[in-house]
């Protein structure tokens, strides 16, 4: 037998069990990513769709969408586009919700007895009830700030959410958003002027 005869090993690319290592570790990279955005991304959906269970389905189909499309991407893209998929993916289900609320107002609802039947989509915006730890560590600035945060326009609310919630600068806050960043910088400042003025003694 020759005694230079390539062992299994030499078969493969030089390069393979570096490029190998190198996907593991965007792999990890990416759990480690999701696990840090999730809770924050949980709490701008919720405020958004004023469901608790929308706002899961909405932020594990984001979460979905940006592994399966960007994984490959550098780790520094990965908080824009993923906040971006995250307000995409929110205005689908509040213009599906729109659709639903204007098909059931046309529909007269009614039970084998004639009797009308509940509205479940009055029930869905008045937002789930809160958990019992939950309600124990909000006090009244927080619900009065939550609420305040939902009653802003889209624009500002989302301009909002990712700044002071999730901490993007102005550029990968615009990159979320769709939008330039002079207008991050007009939605945002609009949405400060328009809570403390709503909050009054309860601004932080």
């Amino acid at each position: 037998m020759d005694g230079h005869a390539l062992s299994p090993a030499a078969d493969r690319p030089p390069d393979t069990a570096t490029r190998e290592q190198a996907e593991l570790d965007q792999r990890a990279a990416m759990d480690r990513f999701l696990a840090g955005v999730e809770c924050r991304a949980l709490r701008i959906a919720e405020i958004a769709v004023r469901d608790r269970d929308d706002a899961l389905d909405i932020v594990q189909d984001a979460m979905i969408r940006l592994v399966r499309h960007y994984a490959r991407r550098p780790q520094a893209e990965w908080a824009p586009l993923f906040y971006r998929i995250l307000q995409n993916r929110i205005r689908d289900h509040q213009r599906r919700a729109q659709v639903r609320r204007r098909i059931f107002g046309w529909l007269d609802r009614r039970d084998d007895d004639g009797d009308p039947l509940p509205d479940p989509m009055d029930r869905a915006a008045d937002g789930p009830a809160m958990e019992p730890e939950h309600r124990q560590r909000l006090d009244g600035a927080m619900q009065a700030l939550d609420s305040a945060i939902a009653a802003l326009p889209e624009r500002q609310r989302q301009a909002f959410l990712l700044r002071a919630l999730e901490g993007l600068n102005v550029a990968d806050t615009a990159a979320a958003m769709g939008c330039s960043a002079g207008s991050v910088k007009t939605h945002y400042s609009r949405a400060v002027h328009s809570l403390r003025a709503t909050l009054g003694e309860h601004w932080q």
